[in-house]
């Protein structure tokens, strides 16, 4: 009978605990949702270089290039924003990159990751992704190797090996995806 009455209490404690964390979800998921896009939405503008963004397109059948929105300016394309996806050493990295209408990268922003504090998230700091810009072409290819970067930029990018792949990886993907079109 003691272990009976134990046992209620505690089914009890968990009912309440299940209709208390429902009801929180419930509260905050709209908040949540409407704070991701704003952070997409922001991520778009501060990578589009003054151009107008148009709708997206979703990409199927590419391991990196997850959608797309064409820029133009003037009503002339002058490039794409690409949302692709990666592998570092925490797991998924999202980035958001625009590219010229050659596959140059124009900008791009980390987005989404799980790095390492300290060592992997670097790649979240402005600036990082500075090394990138006008990379892509034949003769100035992405750079996918510390050695293909100054002392500067390969210093920063110490320690975070996976991370730097990844993002390069990506990248370099996304400028040919872009070359492709």
């Amino acid at each position: 009978m003691k272990y009976v009455k134990t046992a209620l209490i505690l089914a009890a404690i968990c009912a309440v605990a299940a209709v208390v964390l429902a009801t929180l979800n419930m509260v905050t998921e709209p908040a949540i949702e409407k704070y991701e896009n704003q952070k997409v939405l922001s991520a778009l503008e501060s990578v589009s270089n003054g151009m107008d963004i148009g709708d997206m397109k979703t990409v199927d059948g590419d391991a990196y290039v997850q959608y797309l929105y064409p820029l133009t300016k003037n009503g002339k394309t002058g490039g794409y924003i690409l949302g692709l996806s990666s592998i570092g050493y925490g797991g998924e990295l999202g980035i958001i990159a625009s590219f010229d209408t050659d596959g140059l990268v124009m900008n791009a922003i980390l987005v989404s990751d799980s790095e390492t504090p300290g060592v992997g998230k670097k790649a979240e700091a402005k600036g990082y992704m500075d090394k990138f810009i006008g990379t892509g072409s034949d003769s100035n290819p992405v750079p996918t190797s510390k050695s293909m970067l100054s002392d500067a930029d390969a210093a920063a990018v110490s320690g975070a090996t996976i991370t730097y792949t990844g993002i390069t990886k990506a990248l370099k993907a996304g400028s040919a995806y872009v070359r492709s079109l």
